[in-house]
C-alpha cells in the first residue's frame, strides 16, 4: 500500500508534448484537405451589361415610373375637353353620364373660357413634350396619341359646318355623328388614362400608328 508523504517532493506530473500532439493532428488533417482548406467563393462583381440591360428595360416603351404615368394619363383629357361639345345630346339625355361629367365641369369651363386655349395646349404638348428628348418615349407616345386624336376632330367639325340641318333626317344624322364622336372620346379617355395609371401602354385605334411615326 502506497502512502503519500506531504514532506516529500511532489511527483513530477506527466506532461504531454504539445508540439507532438498538434503536429500529429495537423498531419492527420493534411490527409483530408477538405477539412483543412477553406473554399474560396468568387466575389460578386457588378455586371455592367446586366445593369445596363435593367436600365434599358426600365426606360423601355412598356414601362414607366409614377410621374410618367401621371403625365401620360392627364394628356388624354386634352382631346376630350376640346371635343366636349359633341356630347351635348348624350349628356342631356342620359343622367349617368351627367353624373360622370359633373366633377370635370370646372376644368372644362376653364379650358373653354378662352378660344385659343386648345391651340396653346396643342403647341405646348407638341413642342415641349413630344419634341423634348428629356421625356421618356412612354410620355411622348401617349402625348402624341392625344394630339392626333384631337386633330381628327377637324373632320366632324367640317361636316357640321358644311351641313348644318335644322330638322328632319339631316338633324338626326348630325346627332348620331356627334354622339358617336363623344362616346369615342370618352372611351379613349377612360382606356388611355386608366392604362397609363396602371403602367400599361395604350394603343388607340386609328391614331396609334400615326403616333409611332412621329415619336422617334
Amino acid at each position: 500500500m502506497l502512502l503519500f508523504n506531504p514532506l516529500s517532493s511532489p511527483p513530477t506530473p506527466l506532461s504531454l508534448s504539445q508540439k507532438t500532439y498538434y503536429s500529429t493532428s495537423l498531419s492527420s488533417l493534411k490527409k483530408h484537405p477538405s477539412f483543412f482548406t477553406l473554399t474560396n467563393f468568387p466575389k460578386q462583381k457588378n455586371n455592367p451589361t446586366r445593369r445596363e440591360r435593367f436600365i434599358a428595360q426600365a426606360k423601355g416603351d412598356d414601362s414607366a415610373d409614377g410621374p410618367d404615368r401621371l403625365i401620360s394619363a392627364i394628356c388624354y383629357f386634352y382631346p376630350f375637353f376640346d371635343g366636349i361639345q359633341y356630347g351635348k345630346y348624350v349628356i342631356t339625355q342620359f343622367t349617368p353620364i351627367q353624373v360622370l361629367m359633373q366633377p370635370l365641369f370646372p376644368a372644362i369651363k376653364v379650358f373653354k373660357s378662352f378660344p385659343l386655349n386648345g391651340f396653346l395646349v396643342f403647341l405646348t404638348l407638341y413642342f415641349v413634350v413630344v419634341r423634348n428628348p428629356k421625356f421618356s418615349r412612354y410620355v411622348r407616345f401617349n402625348t402624341m396619341q392625344a394630339i392626333v386624336l384631337d386633330v381628327l376632330l377637324i373632320f366632324p367639325d367640317l361636316l357640321e359646318r358644311t351641313f348644318n340641318p335644322r330638322d328632319g333626317l339631316g338633324l338626326d344624322l348630325v346627332m348620331s355623328l356627334d354622339s358617336t364622336v363623344f362616346l369615342f372620346l370618352l372611351v379613349c379617355l377612360i382606356y388611355g388614362s386608366s392604362s397609363c395609371l396602371f403602367g400599361q401602354l395604350p394603343r388607340l385605334p386609328i391614331v396609334a400608328e400615326a403616333a409611332d411615326r412621329q415619336v422617334l
